[in-house]
């Protein structure tokens, strides 16, 4: 079985004016799907995709009801493991953590860069804890993201300081856990307790870097990414086959595990 680790759709409400933004901001020639909902399931066929995680982000307190009530309705479609998310500013994060457990979200989508903290922030301790509590998954943007500019919010050192308050609960870094911050991914997470995944670093991650960081991490600790719909998902299957990913671990298996499934 594969398992996309960090796939996104949008509300049928605001998809076509979320990818027309996100499009203008990142500079992306086109998505490779149309952000629907429809449109990922078939860029999941054609690639042989059996199952994803939808990383859904509140960008805003305001926004964080209408996204956490999207990601509850793709519960219904069986090839879908929707993560949820919380704004650190909103006064409801923790509730709103609650009823994402008791719902049946299985992970928490956090974006330092978008939702305006540093991962290491001591006032977002709380939300870890509660997190962790609750036996959910944290999956954090880690890295450059190249629609923003600078501050990087969630670097590796910011990730490795913000760890302890997790206490071992199940952490997840994106984008070989930080886009074009690899020599850092190596020095500072590789070996810690924490799991990358591969997404949107086809043709941008050196191969031999790739190589590097799964060798050092362990083939244990990775998880088989696209972002869709930002890049060609069978570049990023490719990618993570070049690494050695099988269907036992990095392709499908250690999704599997880390989740719950089967």
């Amino acid at each position: 079985m594969i398992i996309d680790f960090h796939a996104h759709c949008f509300s049928p409400r605001i998809v076509e004016k979320a990818i027309a933004t996100l499009v203008a901001n990142s500079g992306v020639r086109a998505p490779f799907a149309d952000g629907t909902t429809a449109g990922l399931l078939a860029a999941m066929d054609q690639t042989g995709i059996d199952a994803c995680v939808i990383a859904n982000i509140a960008t805003n307190p305001r926004q964080q009801r209408a996204v956490n009530d999207f990601a509850i309705s793709l519960l219904a479609e069986p090839r879908f493991i929707p993560f949820g998310s919380v704004h650190p500013d909103a006064p409801d994060a923790i509730e709103e953590l609650r009823c994402l457990a008791a719902a049946g979200i299985k992970g928490i989508k956090l974006h330092p860069d978008y939702q305006e903290f540093f991962a290491d922030e001591p006032r977002l301790f709380p939300i870890y804890e509660e997190i962790a509590r609750l036996g959910l998954v944290t999956l954090f943007h880690a890295g450059v993201d190249t629609g923003l500019c600078d501050p990087v919010r969630a670097t590796p050192e910011h990730l490795l300081r913000a760890l302890p308050a997790f206490g071992g609960a199940p952490v997840v870094a994106a984008h070989f856990g930080g886009f074009l911050l690899w020599r850092e991914v190596m020095e500072h997470l590789c070996g810690q307790d924490i799991y990358f995944d591969t997404s949107y670093c086809a043709r941008k991650i050196p191969p031999p870097w790739a190589r590097r960081i799964v060798e050092l991490h362990g083939k244990d600790r990775i998880l088989f990414g696209t972002d869709l719909p930002w890049s060609d998902p069978q570049d990023e299957l490719n990618l993570a086959k070049q690494v050695g990913g099988t269907e036992a671990d990095i392709l499908g298996g250690n999704a599997m595990r880390l989740l719950g499934l089967g």
